[in-house]
Parts: C-alpha cells; structure tokens; sequence
C-alpha cells in the first residue's frame, strides 16, 4: 500500500547515493532540499501495531512443538558470505535458525529495490508455517547504511538530535521502517540509543543523537514509537551504553570506567526510554564492565538481570553480532552457548551459525542450557516475530503515509547546524569547491547546480574539508570534524545524502537559515551560534 510514494522518492534518490552513509555522488537527478518551505511531514491514519503480548499464546503452541535441534535453532540469526539467497534458504531450512541479517556484501554494489525484495521473498519462503523468518538489516542511516541504493537515504540520528523535533522523528522513522518492510526486512537494529562523548568516541559519533542523556532519550523513544508504526521491530542498542568508551567493540574489547549503577542517570536514561515506549527488543553490547573486564556484558549475567530488573524490559534480548574482535572468536558456537547462558535471547552472528545451533543443541542435551529457560526466549522471540508480521499484513486503505521526500527534506533542513559565522548565510549565486573527497565534491556540485548555484572556478569557495582553506567549510559527519578549519563560516549536514547537500546549497543561496541546534559539546563548539 505505500510501494507508489516509496519508489518515486527512491527514483528521485538511488542514482545520487553512496553506498555506505547514504551520500551523493553518481549520476542521477538530484532531488531539491527546498527553500525553507518544505511540505508539511505529516503522517496519518497508519496501522495500530501489535504488540508480542498479543500473540503470547499463539507463541507458545509454537514453540512447544519444537524439537531440540527447531528449538536450538530459533534463537539464532545467522550470516552469510556471498551474494544470492540459496545459502541463507538453507540456514533457514536446514539449521532451523530463526532469521538471517542481510549485510552489504550479500548485495551488488549498487543493489536496486528489486534485487532486495527478491533476495528477501527467497527467504522469507524458506519456512512456511510455523516461526516466522526474522529478515534483519542493521540500517541506522548515515554511515551505518547497510542496503545502499536500494533504501532511501536516511541520516544519522545525530541529525535527529539537531533538528529538535519529535513529531518529526517518529514521522521520518516510521518512514524508514515503512521503506524497509516493503524491502522485505521485519527487523532493523536501530536506533543507536548511545550517549556520545565527542570525539573521543570512535564507534558512535554520528551515529548517537547527541551528548545529552535526557535529549538522547527523547529521540530514542520517537524513533522507537516511529519504527512500531511502521511495521519493522526496532532495537535499542549498545546497552550498557557504547558512547562514552575510546575502543570499537568491532576490533577490541572496551571497558566502562562506571558500573551499571553508576550510568543510571545518563547512558541508562536512553534505553529506559526506549522500554517506556515499547520497544521490542535491545541489543546487548560487547563492553566490559569495571567487575568484569574481560567479559563482554554480552557473555555477562549481571548485565542481562540489570536491563530485566533495573529497567524492567520483558522483550527480546539480542547480543551485538559475536564475529565481532570483543569476542574471543571460535568456529564450535560457543560464544552462543554461553550468551544464551547469560541471559540472551537471540544470539546474533555467530561466526559459523550451524555450528552454533549444533553447540546449543548439545548443551540441551546435556542439561548446560535448560530446556524450559529455552522455551521462555524462544516464546519471546516468536511473539515478537508473529506480532511483525501481523503488523506488515495489515492493510488500511485509508492510510496516507507521509510523502518521503518531503520528510527527508524537512529532516536535512531542520537539522543544518552552523558552527561558525552567522546563522543566514548572506547568500551567493557561485561557488567553487576547492576541498573534500571527488565524491563528495560531485554530491556537492549536484545539489548545488540543482538549487541554481553557478559551480566553477570562481564565487565563494567552499571546502568539505577542514584542511582546506575556503570561506566556508561544510561537514558531513560529526561536528567536531571539523574543528581545524580557518574558514570564516562553517556548517554541518551530519551526512552526504542528497537532501542534506540540497539543503547546504539552500543555506549558501541565502534561502534558508539554518536552525539546527548543536546536539554535543567539545572544545571548540562553544563558536557554535545560538539559530534557534
């Protein structure tokens, strides 16, 4: 019912994208980021989404039935190397997993709608009765875009956090979730419920709404409530809480200097709010803890009890992805055993996922694993994923989802944050671009020359790099990037997508002023201006 609106903003978009974040750059029509006068972002009369409570029973009938090795294999999603659906159909058929995760590498480097939907109808088929094929994709927005070109260009939550806006968020989410449920996906491991310490962050940055606990939280339960009406189970993630740690759990194990107790008032309050506001599942970090050091709360008891009792969540537990460096890495699944142990619900890429079924098979047959703690996460799980689906089937024609691209432009111009100089640009009609990567610079060309912006050698210079001297800089990443510049003006667009360039070459033209309110504090942001 939303696959008319959808397509033609992904028309208007997936030949100006990067594959990563969500950037410009190729060939392609550029859509206008508008001039301060963007269509209202309203979305209404959607679908009431059902709850996992509303299918406990069915849930149960399910799983009961399940042998060692269905049940075993349920509490798994699993990965894959390689393009094409046959080797996930036979993860799902024969190791009996409860879902797969689509990464960018299962895709072709520019993946259209149709080769996604085609991979994720091969899966989905792969079980007809019975639990439900979770189809997951980590697709926060921003640098975390795992679809490319096939999904619309979503930023990053930190322009949420800019842009100060929470009909907004929910209204933008639950057009991400709407795109990625006609894809196909019931699941999406967003939103980052992080609280980012600036630069000294390495794995969130962008990523997080912001450096405030309480306005993370605001943002979190938006886009949380945003992903329900949508469609797509959404995950609260890193918890404890990954924001404030100086090591990448991808390529190490980070330790939190504070205990669980101590990040209450802070890194908690995001994920507090995230349960508050339903959501259906959270993601267990791979961060050590100052009792437990070498152990990822992942793998950690104490953490599980904590996200149960202190935060009183009754949904679905996954860990983060266990091929992940934080995690001593072996081929026999016992990393899944053991978090399965601790207090997981879902155990999350493991490195070889029929063998992880195989090891957690074994140990309910040897008693490590009881069978009725078991049957408790796998009901969970099921519910959840029954509750998903029921939600994608309803159909309500009196839906009238919100127009995407107006969405996106609303979100791009809301969020610009200027970090020097005045908040009204005093506008220009020429610009050179004289910093920044090649691709950048031809997303920066596009949208400008699409907003009627001269691009040449001469005008105002423009740099995407803080190195390069120019008269104004623009970021497309955390603010803080761009804290060297000499530039006398200087803004951030938190990305590259083409509605967030569109609405730098508004700002530049004089047409819109720039009102996003700097969602971090760092040495050096105190030059920010007050454009509120």
């Amino acid at each position: 019912m939303r696959l008319t609106a959808l397509t033609t903003a992904l028309a208007l978009t997936l030949t100006g994208c990067s594959a990563g974040g969500g950037g410009a750059g190729d060939e392609g029509t550029q859509p206008s980021a508008g001039s301060g006068t963007s269509a209202p972002a309203s979305s209404e009369a959607v679908p009431t989404p059902l709850t996992p409570a509303d299918f406990a029973d069915e849930a149960a009938d399910i799983v009961d039935s399940f042998s060692d090795d269905e049940l075993a294999g349920s509490l798994i999603i699993g990965t894959w190397s390689g393009t094409g659906p046959q080797t996930a159909v036979d993860m799902v058929e024969k190791d009996s997993l409860g879902g797969v995760i689509v990464m960018a590498d299962n895709l072709s480097e520019t993946p259209s709608a149709e080769e996604v939907t085609q991979l994720t109808t091969a899966i989905a088929g792969a079980r007809t009765k019975g639990q439900p094929v979770s189809i997951a994709v980590d697709q926060e927005g921003g640098p975390v875009s795992r679809l490319s070109t096939a999904a619309l260009p979503f930023p990053p939550l930190m322009a949420f956090g800019a842009a100060d806006d929470g009909k907004l968020t929910t209204t933008a989410t639950t057009v991400q979730a709407e795109n990625l449920s006609d894809l196909g996906f019931t699941i999406d491991f967003a939103p980052d419920s992080d609280v980012t310490v600036g630069p000294k962050d390495v794995a969130i940055n962008v990523r997080s709404a912001g450096g405030d606990a309480e306005d993370v939280a605001e943002v979190v339960a938006r886009a949380v409530e945003g992903y329900d009406a949508g469609g797509v189970a959404s995950s609260a993630k890193h918890f404890p809480g990954h924001g404030r740690l100086t090591v990448d759990s991808h390529e190490g194990l980070p330790v939190s200097e504070k205990s669980i107790d101590e990040l209450e008032d802070s890194d908690l309050l995001p994920f507090q709010s995230a349960v508050d506001a339903g959501v259906p599942m959270v993601m267990m970090g791979h961060i050590g803890l100052p009792d437990a050091k070498t152990t990822p709360a992942s793998l950690n008891p104490k953490a599980y009890t904590a996200l149960r009792e202190k935060l009183g969540f009754d949904g679905v537990v996954v860990t983060d992805a266990l091929n992940m460096e934080a995690v001593t890495q072996s081929a026999n699944g016992d990393a899944a055993v053991n978090a399965l142990a601790a207090g997981a619900d879902l155990a999350l890429m493991p490195p070889d996922a029929a063998a992880a079924q195989d090891a957690v098979a074994a140990a309910l047959g040897d008693g490590t694993l009881k069978r009725d703690d078991l049957v408790d996460k796998s009901r969970r799980v099921v519910a959840m994923q029954l509750a998903t689906a029921a939600t994608q089937q309803q159909d309500d024609p009196a839906a009238s989802p919100a127009d995407p691209e107006a969405v996106l432009t609303e979100v791009a111009e809301k969020s610009l944050t200027v970090l020097k100089g005045e908040c009204e640009f005093a506008g220009t009609d020429a610009i050179s671009i004289v910093g920044g990567s090649e691709k950048e610079k031809a997303a920066l060309r596009k949208a400008a020359e699409t907003a009627g912006l001269s691009v040449g050698s001469g005008g105002t210079t423009v740099s995407l790099s803080p190195g390069t001297s120019a008269e104004v800089a623009v970021g497309t990443a955390a603010p803080w990037t761009m804290r060297g510049t000499s530039a006398k003006s200087a803004v951030t667009a938190y990305d590259s997508n083409p509605y967030a360039l569109g609405a730098v070459a508004e700002w530049l033209k004089g047409d819109l002023s720039a009102t996003g309110q700097l969602p971090v504090e760092y040495e050096g942001s105190d030059e920010a201006p007050n454009c509120r």
